[in-house]
């Protein structure tokens, strides 16, 4: 049997046109940024095994990774954190700010890794460790593709309250909470607790759509475009600090 086609290289890795028999115009294209040959070769295999899912590129550091989104135009650049040349964060920054269409999803080997604050602090939409399943590789790809953050809440609870800490006093953190209402910041309480939509509905006896409503503020408030990157602010502020448990509405 033979193996499909992938490209591999930081330079000559071209995008498939989805003009070939079967290709599709209207799937998540995907690039991926990997320092080792052979997970990127993985992934890949992973992610051809979707029809929805096109592998435009792969690449080996992160001066590549952002050279080539620019060329190529991915929807989703799958990241590894730690690279050589320049590290994923700095990779996702760099992409947040010249190509913010393009969705980055954090890969590292390590669950509790500091960087994955910091690749989320950056712009990331989301963080996977590589030893996920590949159903979970795809559904996080999909999550991530429609806009949406991917972290699961345990893990970014425990990884804020190990590396995210409120800013001391002679220093003031640059996340102004003044201007969220109280209902927008008992909203936030409950995102950075790791309650979905519905939760915090519930929790706070008000509609889903009003939720939404009151998330969509705090998002353009406070200038973050996920609950992820909601969640450090919140901890960066002091709004919520580690250990404190699962807040209900109206706790301060």
């Amino acid at each position: 049997m033979t193996s499909p086609s992938v490209p591999d290289s930081g330079t000559d890795a071209q995008p498939r046109t989805g003009t070939e028999p079967g290709g599709e115009r209207d799937g998540i294209t995907v690039l991926i940024a990997d320092d080792q040959p052979l997970v990127r070769r993985g992934l890949s295999l992973i992610l051809l095994s979707d029809p929805a899912i096109r592998v435009v590129g792969e690449v080996g550091d992160g001066e590549q990774a952002v050279t080539s989104a620019l060329e190529l135009r991915p929807d989703v650049v799958l990241m590894d954190i730690r690279m050589p040349v320049l590290d994923g964060v700095r990779a996702t920054e760099r992409l947040a700010a010249e190509l913010p269409g393009c969705r980055v999803l954090a890969l590292s080997t390590f669950d509790m890794d500091e960087h994955v604050v910091g690749a989320l602090r950056a712009g990331a939409s989301g963080f996977l460790p590589k030893d996920v399943s590949p159903e979970e590789l795809v559904a996080a790809l999909r999550t991530v593709h429609r806009g949406e953050a991917v972290v699961a809440p345990r893990l970014l609870t425990r990884l804020l309250a190990t590396f995210v800490t409120p800013a001391p006093a002679a220093h003031p953190t640059t996340v102004d909470l003044a201007g969220l209402t109280p209902r927008e910041a008992d909203v936030l309480r409950l995102i950075a607790a790791g309650l979905d939509n519905a939760e915090i509905a519930a929790s706070m006896e008000i509609g889903v759509q009003t939720v939404k409503n009151h998330v969509s503020g705090v998002f353009a408030k406070l200038g973050v475009r996920d609950r992820a990157q909601a969640v450090i602010a919140a901890y960066e502020s002091g709004l919520v600090r580690a250990g404190q448990g699962r807040p209900s509405a109206g706790t301060s």
